[in-house]
């Protein structure tokens, strides 16, 4: 019969080699003595001033050794040491002790960190976790830091909630071109197209400019096989002025990928379609799976992150992880099972017409009953009233404690203009970098069949990647050194050109998602010269029609609409300052009109008119 082996007595002798703070003389100004309970558990007594470091550090080893350290140590694992997940689970919370703030306290944490990681080589190293432990160990923390406030507290609830905001859809959705093709198309995989089309479309996008792109693409592209057809060239020009160009370089990415290798047919999961598809996300393939193949899925866009927050009263920055975490929960756990695609669809929608940012209108929303926000706007406004202190009603997690973390940090008070839109708590941006460019229209105007343009293509990656421009170069300089850099650069695609002519027009900003981006706009015309037909690779000669109908972004026709303003007489002729100028006239008032009529001079119905003197 094997002898029991003592728990405690055998980490003893495993960890008296390593660890200094088993034993009672530690060096940091105390020390712990340690015995062994009935169960098995220690038993740890401190003394002198550093004994709580030592009982931490103690209990750490108890934890760790046993469980994946000591086989490596002591060269086996002693019957009866296996821990159980939910002790892992301990295990690793006390391994994840919060550090202390101060500078000089990480100093000395970093050192205590420094000084546990020498005594174990790469050797030695803590094992991996499994799989499932870590995700079980993740929803742990996440059911232990959030309040029964935040969810939903039954299924009756639930239900209701679906209930009405699926109603309210079927009453009051938006007639969409992509909807239609969604519902009216039997062919799946050609559903599952249409959603993918709008979904990439609308990524920070508005509908209403996307419904025109989408109606012409859909046209010119209706199936995966045309669109993986298609040339880039083709893609960039039908997408020029959507922004966010690199969208539509992978959606023609990902139909050549379904067509070239799986078949011609889309995956049918969220979880393969956003394995499979570049450029699609978490919720891009959500969307798919649950509007075009019924799966049960939640998604969570922008709309459906405003809703929830003011549904559930999160107040917590939504793009933290924690947050995040919890918000996809709550949408797996709303998402209809019999209309996954219709309920996902209901909530954007809730969140764009009804859910808005500024000035919800919340009279008209479905949910407004189950709204934790709207009902934290009735208490406020009765306590307002009233003239007494808001204090938290029992239905209401307590802010001020600071253990919820989906509530507002209490540096982000209530405040009481606002009203519901104190949810969701507004993410802190970075404003985006400043870039300066110089930039040159360069027109040669005598050319055989008209005015001509030279355009150049960008890298095909980073900005803008593949779109035409104006020939650029990126600059932090201006003057004499910006004037040479540009002309060199402007000679290394068209050749020798009159320096003197080169004139600068003004400065066009252009703001990305993340770069201000600022052109010094140039001109030059190539009068009295022999036309230039040819250009080198990279480069062609265009049409003022051949421009505008050219992928080029959205900053260089801002660019070319400045060339144009400076042009002899561009603004009398133009069609757009006649019915500028016309517009801006206002209409006489009728006092006015009798007197105009009363002074106007007297023109005899013989007499001949100017046109007929003139002629």
């Amino acid at each position: 019969m094997t002898p029991r082996v003592s728990r405690l007595s055998w980490w003893m002798r495993t960890t008296s080699a390593w660890f200094l703070g088993a034993t009672p003389s530690v060096g940091d100004g105390g020390g712990i003595s340690l015995s062994e309970s009935p169960t098995g558990w220690p038993s740890v007594q401190t003394y002198g001033s550093g004994a709580g470091e030592s009982a931490r550090r103690a209990l750490r080893a108890y934890w760790l050794v046993p469980s994946g350290l000591a086989p490596r140590l002591a060269g086996a694992t002693p019957p009866g040491v296996r821990l159980s997940p939910a002790r892992e689970i301990a295990r690793e919370a006390i391994m994840r002790k919060p550090r202390p703030t101060g500078r000089s306290h990480r100093k000395k944490a970093s050192r205590q960190e420094g000084g546990d990681k020498c005594v174990l080589n790469s050797s030695q190293a803590k094992p991996s976790v499994p799989d499932g432990l870590v995700r079980q160990q993740k929803k742990v923390v996440l059911q232990a830091s959030v309040s029964p406030y935040h969810l939903f507290k039954d299924t009756a609830e639930i239900t209701a909630f679906r209930g009405s905001l699926l109603s309210w859809y079927d009453r009051e959705k938006r007639d969409l071109p992509w909807r239609r093709l969604a519902e009216g198309e039997v062919d799946l995989d050609r559903r599952a197209y249409a959603v993918w089309v709008s979904e990439i479309m609308l990524q920070q996008t508005q509908v209403a400019t996307v419904i025109d792109y989408y109606t012409r693409w859909m046209q010119k592209w209706p199936t995966l096989q045309d669109l993986a057809s298609a040339s880039l060239e083709e893609v960039n020009q039908l997408w020029a002025g959507l922004g966010y160009y690199s969208r539509g370089r992978r959606l023609q990415e990902g139909a050549r990928k379904v067509v070239e290798e799986l078949g011609g047919h889309m995956p049918h999961t969220a979880e393969t379609l956003q394995q499979l598809l570049p450029g699609v996300g978490r919720y891009t393939a959500g969307a798919i799976a649950s509007i075009a193949f019924g799966q049960a899925t939640g998604i969570v866009d922008g709309n459906v992150v405003r809703v929830l927050c003011r549904v559930r009263a999160i107040g917590a920055d939504p793009s933290s992880t924690l947050v995040s975490q919890q918000l996809w929960s709550l949408a797996q756990l709303l998402v209809d099972p019999a209309r996954p695609g219709d309920f996902n669809q209901a909530a954007m929608e809730l969140g764009a017409t009804v859910c808005t940012p500024q000035r919800p209108l919340c009279s008209q929303c479905p949910v407004q009953s189950l709204c934790r926000a709207h009902q934290r706007v009735k208490r406020e406004q009765l306590s307002a009233s009233q003239s007494l202190p808001h204090s938290p009603d029992v239905e209401e997690c307590a802010p001020n404690t600071g253990q919820c973390q989906l509530c507002p940090p209490p540096t982000k008070p209530w405040d009481q203009t606002l009203g519901v839109a104190n949810f969701p708590r507004k993410a802190s941006r970075r404003p985006p970098r400043e870039e300066c460019s110089a930039t040159c229209v360069l027109e040669q105007p005598g050319a055989l069949g008209g005015s001509r343009l030279l355009l150049v293509q960008r890298p095909s990656s980073g900005l803008l990647a593949g779109l035409w421009e104006f020939p650029s170069v990126t600059t932090e300089s201006s003057g004499q050194y910006q004037h040479e850099a540009l002309l060199q650069e402007l000679q290394s695609w068209a050749g020798p050109l009159p320096a003197t002519r080169l004139k600068h027009l003004g400065e066009v900003v252009h703001t990305f998602s993340h770069i201000k981006l600022t052109y010094q706009v140039y001109g030059l015309a190539l009068e009295g010269q022999i036309p230039v037909t040819t250009a080198p690779p990279g480069a062609r000669w265009l049409t003022r029609e051949e421009f505008h109908t050219a992928a080029v972004s959205t900053a260089m026709k801002k660019v070319f609409r400045m060339y144009e303003s400076q042009q002899p007489g561009a603004c009398k002729g133009s069609k757009r300052s006649q019915v500028s100028i016309l517009s801006s006239r206002k209409k006489p008032s009728p006092g006015q009109q009798v007197l105009d009529h009363f002074f106007r001079p007297h023109v005899p119905t013989d007499a001949p008119s100017l046109n007929s003197v003139a002629q």
